[in-house]
């Protein structure tokens, strides 16, 4: 049996430990707990369930359930996504942009949350609401470590969590770097692994994305 997932407050310690939080996108609901089972067994108890399918919020719920692991809520564009999020059992928040709106929900509601910077404008906002710890999204897309160094550069209390584009061949570069205690992606769970009913593909992607992680 898996160990407890961490209360709130230790959220932020746990996806830090484990390094990698899996980005899913579920189609049906009904695959939650079989996604969760090759989670667990390939070594990572974490998933953050984007609000971008109707099967969203109740995949959140079903994961929420098991034991041992970390759910959070993805693709959180508006406040009522927030607290629909925490009463289905999600336990940290995550956007694509910095919204004030979202992020004073979620501060509400005491839940942890990581918003999306993309510039340093955003990163003060985070530190204006009293956030150390934001996403730099899209990762790649906005040039990558070397911009994330460029714009990390003033502000030594932040923690990053680039999210975009990121996969086995350059997660290692982005973790070497102190700032960053994590990365988000979704290559280890990606739907069309699934889509057969198959999580065997999923359970071995995840034991080679914890090995790459280990190697850091």
């Amino acid at each position: 049996m898996s160990p407890p997932a961490p209360a709130k407050s230790d959220v932020p310690g746990f996806i830090a430990h484990h390094r990698i939080v899996p980005i899913i996108t579920m189609r049906d609901a009904a695959q939650a707990d079989p996604l969760v089972e090759a989670l667990l067994a390939g070594g990572l108890p974490i998933a953050e369930v984007t609000f971008r399918t109707d099967a969203a919020a109740a995949s959140i719920e079903a994961m929420s359930k098991h034991d041992g692991l970390l759910v959070g809520a993805g693709t959180v564009l508006k406040p009522d996504q927030v607290d629909e999020a925490r009463d289905r059992g999600a336990t940290f928040i995550v956007t694509p942009g910095f919204s004030p709106k979202v992020v004073t929900r979620a501060l509400e509601l005491d839940l942890p949350i990581y918003p999306g910077v993309s510039n340093p404008t955003d990163i003060e906002m985070a530190l204006d609401h009293g956030l150390d710890s934001v996403k730099f999204f899209p990762a790649e897309s906005y040039g990558g470590l070397k911009t994330l160094k460029a714009i990390a550069a003033p502000y030594h209390m932040v923690k990053f969590v680039p999210t975009g584009g990121i996969n086995t061949d350059n997660i290692r570069d982005y973790l070497a770097f102190k700032p960053v205690v994590a990365c988000g992606g979704s290559w280890m769970v990606k739907p069309d692994l699934f889509a057969d009913g198959d999580f065997g593909p999923v359970e071995a992607a995840v034991k080679a994305a914890v090995r790459a992680v280990a190697e850091v």
